[in-house]
């Protein structure tokens, strides 16, 4: 499964990445590491929410929605806006 889930990962970036290259916009390298860590962290999110599962600690898993999974989506959207906003303002 988390094969699968590294394939589709790394595939979504290098889709990011060609497309944004061919329109001719970059991101910064700041952008791109923010948009990695909330990657990255929603990974964590995600296995800690089935494992937790796994082991019938349902209180556990809506948890690590909350405290993991919530900080993930923030972190990818503050990295659209950066790109978003730069692009508006050129």
């Amino acid at each position: 499964m988390w094969l699968v889930f590294g394939l589709i990962a790394g595939g979504l970036i290098a889709w990011i990445a060609t497309t944004l290259n061919k329109q001719g916009r970059q991101l910064n390298w700041y952008e791109w590491i923010i948009g990695l860590i909330g990657l990255v962290l929603f990974t964590f999110t995600v296995q800690n929410y089935f494992g937790s599962y796994a082991e019938d600690e349902a209180t556990a898993a809506n948890l690590f929605l909350l405290v993991t999974g919530l900080p993930a989506v923030i972190f990818v959207l503050v990295s659209w806006q950066l790109w978003a906003r730069r692009v508006k303002r050129a």
